[in-house]
């Protein structure tokens, strides 16, 4: 059973937006690492943003990290309970299953690329981009 779960996928048009939420379920995501991974059709899970946990003694905000291929595009970010992509100027090629992950890792201000290092995981969305 998913501790997370992901929503705002669907169809988009070259150039569009969409975004993407993830919420947990019993509780809230303030003690992980967050990171959203995809799933291109035929292809291996691939890593797409990570955001540190929400430091409330911070003075400049949680740590971001990106995937060179939606660098400019996508921006990830999060509050208490949820973790948000927004997804500009899509691409055909960021037709996906997009999939949120968490790392418990309190007070870590290092993103993580790496899918082995994530605890939790949804069941993905999917999203479709045509030309």
């Amino acid at each position: 059973q998913s501790q997370l779960a992901e929503s705002g996928g669907g169809l988009a048009q070259t150039g569009g937006s969409l975004r993407l939420s993830c919420a947990r379920s019993g509780g809230d995501i303030s003690g992980y690492v967050m990171g959203w991974f995809r799933q291109p059709p035929g292809k291996e899970r691939e890593f797409v943003a990570s955001i540190t946990w929400s430091g409330s003694n911070s003075r400049s905000g949680p740590r971001t990290s990106y995937a060179d291929s939606v660098k400019g595009r996508f921006t990830v970010s999060r509050d208490t309970n949820t973790l948000y992509l927004q997804m500009n100027n899509l691409k055909t090629e960021d037709t996906a299953v997009y999939y949120c992950a968490g790392d418990w890792r309190p007070y870590s201000w290092s993103p993580s690329n790496d899918p082995s290092t994530y605890d939790i995981w949804g069941q993905g969305t999917q999203v479709t981009v045509s030309s």
